[in-house]
């Protein structure tokens, strides 16, 4: 199925009577949505709030104007596909998926350093954040997509590396790709919670204030007709002055 068989008003990116703030619509059609998440946005109400109004859930049941049911999640300051269904048989058939293991989901990412092979895994297991203690298995796969060398000192090196990456978790623990990191001692640029300040210092120097995680492409089985589904989400703003940044040593072309 082409991307291009939803709804017609889904290929602007806008529904109707939508302003300027709407929510970035990927793909629509009677049951479901994929909507490009910015960052900084909560997807929805919880503990981690802090005592904020604005969620993505509110906004898109505004902007659809018809209740949305969330079928997996984002952090605040991750950016791009999230999934969404617009009645509960089909968020139950895609939370069955998720749970399969039958959802693709890749991420971009950058990390501090440059890792030592193009791709690896990390097996490391994760308990469930704040008041789950419990550890779990969780696995990400990691492909090195660019590296990059900066003229700013960091450590006692005159010089920054950074490598652009390509993650795709199998599992879905709570802030698995940013913890996972951590643990490989790359950590995620951008990162308040699990990161390393001082790169994420150097970046801030260079215009990025966010957190350099984006999820990037989805990859499903519409629960109704079957047919393989693969959304995308190119990166903007700040992600995508990162990536020129990449592209511009590399020569490759991301998103």
């Amino acid at each position: 199925m082409s991307l291009d068989d939803g709804l017609e008003d889904s290929k602007s990116g806008h529904l109707p009577g939508a302003d300027g703030d709407a929510v970035r619509v990927l793909w629509q059609d009677e049951h479901l949505a994929v909507v490009d998440k910015p960052a900084g946005l909560m997807a929805h109400d919880s503990k981690l709030a802090r005592g904020e109004t604005d969620f993505l859930a509110d906004r898109l049941r505004m902007q659809f104007g018809r209740p949305i049911f969330l079928v997996h999640r984002l952090d605040r300051a991750t950016s791009g596909c999230l999934l969404l269904a617009f009645d509960r048989d089909s968020a139950s058939a895609l939370g069955k998926a998720l749970m399969a293991r039958d959802v693709d989901k890749h991420y971009l990412a950058v990390c501090r350093g440059w890792p030592a092979e193009p791709s690896f895994t990390i097996d490391h297991p994760l308990d469930g954040g704040p008041g789950k203690p419990e550890k779990k298995p969780a696995i990400t796969h990691f492909e090195r997509l660019a590296t990059v060398e900066l003229e700013m000192p960091s450590a006692g090196f005159a010089t920054s590396r950074y490598a652009l990456l390509r993650a795709e978790p199998e599992t879905g623990r709570f802030r698995q790709i940013r913890r996972h990191l951590k643990h490989a001692s790359h950590h995620l640029i951008g990162d308040t919670s699990h990161g390393d300040g001082r790169h994420n210092r150097n970046f801030r120097m260079l215009g990025i204030h966010r957190m350099l995680l984006h999820a990037q492409r989805l990859s499903f089985a519409h629960p109704h007709s079957g047919e393989r589904l693969v959304v995308e989400a190119p990166p903007e703003g700040e992600f995508a002055k990162v990536l020129t940044m990449f592209c511009a040593v590399s020569g490759e072309l991301f998103g």
